[in-house]
């Protein structure tokens, strides 16, 4: 490729691989993965979610879904971001990365959904807007995984 910068290697759960992330940068590509890991972070004496529990809400945004029986519905997300060191898993390679957690959360309990989206990036996020700008590339996968989200802004 001519340009790998420009290539975003977009993933679900299945992807979280630190090892994944290592070799994105390496070859000058970019990554946006949906986490299924904890992973220490800062020093090692706490990990991402402790991290991300003192992160305030830094915006709102609305989504169109559908509910349970296809019908349209909407839901509101809390987002919340913020650059984080992140640290190798242990026993594997010794770098760490510094890395960017977007949260986004849906306000209140619908019935028969939640979401609950935990996604790592090496792309950079200063604002809501390039919040929910990944937050829409992330769901365009999962339009395909759950018929309930219908993701449109």
């Amino acid at each position: 490729m001519d340009h790998p910068g420009r290539c975003i290697h977009i993933g679900d759960r299945e992807s979280d691989i630190y090892e994944l992330f290592c070799a994105a940068q390496e070859i000058g590509t970019h990554f946006l993965i949906r986490t299924c890991v904890d992973r220490l972070a800062g020093d090692g004496d706490h990990t991402i979610a402790d991290e991300m529990d003192e992160v305030a809400v830094k915006g709102l945004h609305r989504i169109e879904v559908r509910d349970s029986n296809g019908d349209p519905d909407q839901a509101i997300l809390e987002i919340r971001y913020r650059k984080i060191r992140v640290l190798p898993p242990i026993g594997k390679q010794k770098r760490y990365l510094t890395l960017t957690v977007i949260h986004a959360e849906e306000r209140g309990t619908p019935k028969n959904r939640k979401i609950d989206w935990k996604l790592i990036t090496d792309l950079p996020v200063g604002s809501r807007t390039d919040a929910i700008e990944k937050l829409e590339w992330y769901g365009l996968i999962e339009v395909f995984q759950d018929p309930q989200i219908g993701l449109q802004s």
